[in-house]
This record gives structure tokens, C-alpha cells and sequence, in this order.
């Protein structure tokens, strides 16, 4: 079994034993003031859960389709566990930003695998920028297309703060999953540009 499906499975069972169980989805969402006593598994933890079947299928929907060619690449420079340690590392990372900003205000609250999942996607558009994506599994795109707009409006949308979406942790994981692929692969960055200006159709 591949690691991309472990991690869908795992998530796919948290996030169904969180629904049916108020003190644990209470415990494992993300939350400031309890991490801030101590409670810091809290920044892995909120990525395993999901606010809805919509929520949970579109990020696994997406995960599954992207996760197995990133894996296999961090397979190829780490070993067994190279690529779940990217997406750990992915969701933590994308929540630090969040955390800072609301580290104060007991009222918000995080969760979801999108931070991680944008990682993914984004590691994966590295490789393969003209790569045409299913928008809501029905529009095409290319991917570096997606990627540009993806980044807009996230950044718009987290200024605008009009949603109940963590539209920061999806930048940031974007950012991490790039930043990250690149550290270990600089000439990836070569590959990228080449792709980008001689598309194969």
C-alpha cells in the first residue's frame, strides 16, 4: 500500500470517528489557547479532520491524484518515510502562520488536510506545470494556471477574512510544498522554467 492511501485512509477514519464524538473532534481541532498550554500535537492533529463529507472528499479527491507522484519522489531521496514526513511537516508549517495571528483570540479555529494537500499539489506542478487539472473534477485547466489563480485568491480571500476557510494555511502550505520540494531538488527550478516556455501538448 502506497503511503499517499495510508494517509487518505487515516484521514478518511479520524475525521469519521471525530464526527461522532464532540470531545474528540474538540480535541484534536486547532486551537490557540490550548496549544498555548501545552497541548502542541494540535498542530498535526487538526489535519486529520475534516468540517464535512464536501470538505473531507475534495481534499482525499485530490490527494489521491497528485499524492502518489510526489511520493514517489521523496521515496527516491529519503526512503519509506520520506514523503510522509513532507506531508507532517506540510500541515504543521502551514498552520505556524495562523497560529501566530490568532494565537491570542480564543474564538478561532482550524482544521482540514488543505494546507498539505496544496503542498502536494504545488510540489507536483514543479514537475509537470502544464498538466492538465479537473477543476471540481469537471473544468480543465492547466495546472500552472490553477496555480496563479489559486494563489490570488487565497490571498485575496484571506485579506477579505469574509469565510469560515483558512485560506492562509493554503497559501502556506503552496509555499511550503514548493520551497521545500526545490531545497531538496534546486534543479527542479531549471526543469520548471524549461517546461513553462516549451509546453508538450
Amino acid at each position: 500500500m502506497s503511503h499517499t492511501i495510508a494517509i487518505i485512509i487515516i484521514t478518511v477514519l479520524v475525521s469519521l470517528a471525530a464526527w461522532q464524538s464532540r470531545p474528540l473532534f474538540e480535541r484534536l481541532i486547532f486551537w490557540s489557547p490550548a496549544i498555548k498550554k501545552g497541548q502542541i500535537d494540535r498542530f498535526l492533529t487538526h489535519g486529520f479532520i475534516h468540517a464535512d463529507g464536501m470538505h473531507l472528499l475534495f481534499n482525499m479527491f485530490t490527494l489521491y491524484f497528485f499524492g502518489q507522484a510526489i511520493e514517489i519522489f521523496y521515496l527516491s531521496k529519503f526512503g519509506n518515510f520520506g514523503f510522509i514526513g513532507f506531508y507532517i511537516g506540510a500541515i504543521i508549517a502551514a498552520i505556524i502562520p495562523t497560529f501566530l495571528r490568532h494565537k491570542n483570540n480564543a474564538r478561532y479555529y482550524s482544521l482540514g488536510a488543505s494546507g498539505a494537500v496544496s503542498a502536494v499539489l504545488f510540489a507536483f506542478i514543479l514537475f509537470k506545470p502544464w498538466q492538465t487539472l479537473y477543476l471540481f473534477a469537471v473544468l480543465p485547466i492547466p495546472a500552472i494556471v490553477f496555480a496563479v489563480a489559486y494563489t490570488a485568491y487565497s490571498i485575496y480571500a484571506d485579506k477579505r477574512g469574509r469565510d469560515n476557510i483558512n485560506h492562509s494555511a493554503h497559501l502556506y502550505g503552496a509555499v511550503f510544498g514548493v520551497v521545500a520540494t526545490l531545497i531538496i531538488e534546486p534543479k527542479l527550478i531549471g526543469h520548471f522554467v524549461q517546461s513553462l516556455l516549451h509546453p508538450n501538448f
